[in-house]
């Protein structure tokens, strides 16, 4: 287990990148397998295309993201677990993500927000 920096890390800071550039196909490209899930509580979306779709209408309804904190971390050879805290048109907020790896991409993505 590492909870410092690892080829899960690189994956997160670059997750973090393309929200931040508001770079949907370079996000779901780069670190998503073509058939990969994002799982919430509100929603379950599978395929390349449809992250696509979700991305891009929950990047316009954050506005400008900013990523306060990365308030936990730990990765594995197969997950990444994190909380951050982030600001948005939304207003600021804790998440948390995990990360499902199938050769180094993201194959289920589960996510949500606390409190």
């Amino acid at each position: 287990m590492d909870v410092t920096g690892g080829p899960g890390r690189a994956l997160y800071e670059r997750q973090v990148r393309f929200l931040l550039d508001k770079d949907v196909d370079g996000l779901i490209d780069t670190n998503y397998a073509e058939d990969a899930e994002l799982v919430s509580f509100q929603t379950v979306v599978k395929g390349s295309q449809a992250l696509k779709e979700y991305f891009r209408g929950y990047i316009a309804m954050l506005g400008d993201l900013v990523i306060e904190s990365t308030d936990k971390f730990v990765e594995t050879d197969g997950a990444v677990f994190f909380e951050a805290t982030v600001r948005s048109a939304l207003g600021r907020t804790r998440v948390y993500d995990a990360l499902a790896l199938r050769d180094g991409k993201i194959a289920v993505h589960f996510t949500g927000v606390m409190g």
